[in-house]
């Protein structure tokens, strides 16, 4: 199994000065890109998919362990602010539960059937899709997850740093990331971890582009719940419309602070 092969390159870590360990694995990462690049068909599939689920109503279910779980969390919480999604269409599961999102609960991983009781009472349903991330791609709460989703029609797809694994196998739509072994051996919070937290970066911004979350390259939909996204907004309605600053702040500030619907209102050509 590549990521937990020893990397040659890092044989006699631990006796090489900082700086030299720093530019090892610098140089490791490049194989990250390369993982990415690999994978551009099956990540834009994905994102369609993920698009298709979301405009249907349908909800994007990650289900993860360990990094890969942790990973799933934060795409899954950012959506809501960036792109104003409601909270429960982006939804992590991750094995240990909540707790293991800032804790580590290894065991938590091995059961087969924590991950199903949970797709359970999230009633899944064939509007949905479930994307399963595991670097080793044998990880039994996240394999067991994707077989119970697909046996109930939703269609799943599945995200692994090595080749052949059960998870690829599991799915409608495997997606490889080989990143190859680690610089420090098996630690796949490395290269590994980078490359989902990338992976999952560019199904969930494309899917929201498709979506029509995004007007030209800005985030309409952001949830402006403090100072700095305030002004982020007062520059998005001053780049998409003709006002001025105070303009555009008095429109915010009389329509919660909602950009489309500021833009739609001065720009009747926006209008969704």
């Amino acid at each position: 199994m590549g990521t937990e092969s020893r990397n040659p390159r890092s044989y006699g870590l631990d006796r090489m000065p900082a700086e030299q360990i720093v530019r090892l694995m610098n140089e490791e990462e490049m194989a990250v890109l390369k993982a990415m690049q690999s994978a551009e068909a099956a990540l834009a599939t994905a994102a369609e998919r993920v698009s298709r689920a979301y405009l249907n109503g349908g909800r994007v279910i990650y289900v993860g362990a360990g990094t890969s779980g942790r990973v799933a969390t934060m795409d899954a919480a950012e959506m809501p602010p960036t792109f104003g999604v409601e909270p429960n269409r982006f939804i992590a599961v991750i094995a240990g539960g909540p707790t293991a999102g800032v804790t580590a609960i290894e065991d938590a991983e091995d059961s087969v059937s924590r991950s199903i009781d949970q797709l359970n009472e999230l009633a899944i349903n064939p509007a949905d899709v479930v994307i399963g991330i595991a670097a080793s791609g044998t990880t039994p709460f996240v394999v067991s997850a994707v077989q119970h989703a697909r046996r109930l029609g939703v269609w799943t797809a599945g995200i692994a740093n090595n080749r052949g694994t059960p998870l690829l196998e599991a799915v409608d739509h495997p997606i490889l990331l080989d990143t190859g072994p680690e610089v420090l051996t098996g630690s796949t919070r490395l290269k590994a971890g980078t490359s989902q937290k990338l992976a999952l970066n560019r199904i969930s911004t494309t899917a929201m582009v498709l979506s029509g979350k995004v007007v030209e390259n800005l985030m309409v939909d952001v949830k402006a719940n403090n100072a700095k996204l305030k002004d982020r907004c007062v520059r998005i309605l001053r780049d998409l419309a003709p006002v001025t600053k105070d303009e555009a702040l008095e429109l915010l500030e009389q329509n919660q602070w909602n950009v489309r619907r500021v833009l739609e209102l001065v720009q009747p050509a926006l209008r969704k």
